[in-house]
């Protein structure tokens, strides 16, 4: 596995990426909660991109992977400043974002703040305001009481060690909200979502689908996918995704 190099963020955090350098318009990878840069749909992507000449970057949000601070010190503001960071240093002109899960929340809060520097967007089982919708929602009593109280609850995770929740994560997630304002999204966008995911439900996609206003917005819906989306006709299809939205994107 090749070192990463790092990017010194405004707040001092250190990013860990890899950048391949090609045409543009480039794509950037943005990762789910507590994922990293190494995962199959981010390696899958740069190696297509490598194949086809396009410029591509991945990156660790700061307390994932390879990146700097502790995962418990940050949330959905922090990640995004991060990948805003990333693309605004690390990229030349607009770029096509690839979301998964948070990322695909990420690339909305990104969309929105730096509309200049987006060509187009493909997301992957998004999952938009997942902190308020999904996590505190779905709190009991007990567990929004252990909230206040120690700052943090630990959550049951069928992919590896409990995921530590903190206080922080859930109110800050609260300044981040997208689904709650107009959200624009003037360029090709692709959503996709499996109909097996138990992480993020087709109610989801089909929500940010309704809300979202834009002139080229598609959702495909893989009958039997889950959440991991990493399945070889997946990949395919995330491939052809980007490709099309490049496409389209191409033609003004």
């Amino acid at each position: 596995m090749t070192a990463p190099d790092f990017l010194t963020t405004a707040q001092g955090r250190k990013i860990a990426y890899h950048r391949t350098e090609g045409t543009g318009p480039g794509v950037v990878f943005l990762g789910g909660f507590k994922s990293d840069m190494e995962g199959t749909k981010a390696v899958h992507l740069e190696a297509w991109a490598r194949r086809t000449g396009r410029a591509f970057l991945r990156f660790d949000y700061s307390g994932h992977g390879q990146s700097s601070e502790a995962f418990t010190d940050g949330a959905i503001g922090d990640w995004a400043a991060d990948a805003m960071a990333a693309i605004g240093e690390l990229t030349e002109g607009p770029q096509v974002l690839v979301g998964s899960s948070m990322g695909g929340w990420i690339s909305l809060l990104c969309a929105r703040a730096m509309p200049e520097k987006v060509a187009g967007l493909v997301t992957v089982a998004a999952a938009p305001d997942f902190t308020e919708d999904s996590m505190w929602a779905g709190f009991d009593d007990s567990q929004r009481d252990a909230l206040f109280e120690k700052g943090e609850v630990a959550l049951p995770s069928e992919y590896g060690e409990p995921y530590v929740i903190t206080r922080r994560l859930i109110e800050e997630g609260r300044d981040n909200l997208v689904l709650r304002s107009p959200l624009s999204l003037p360029f090709p966008v692709r959503f996709l979502q499996g109909t097996a995911d138990e992480d993020v439900e087709m109610s989801v996609a089909l929500r940010l689908l309704e809300h979202a206003e834009g002139p080229d917005m598609r959702l495909t819906l893989v009958d039997g996918a889950d959440h991991r989306f990493s399945e070889p006709d997946c990949l395919a299809l995330i491939e052809a995704s980007v490709e099309e939205v490049i496409s389209r994107a191409a033609r003004g």
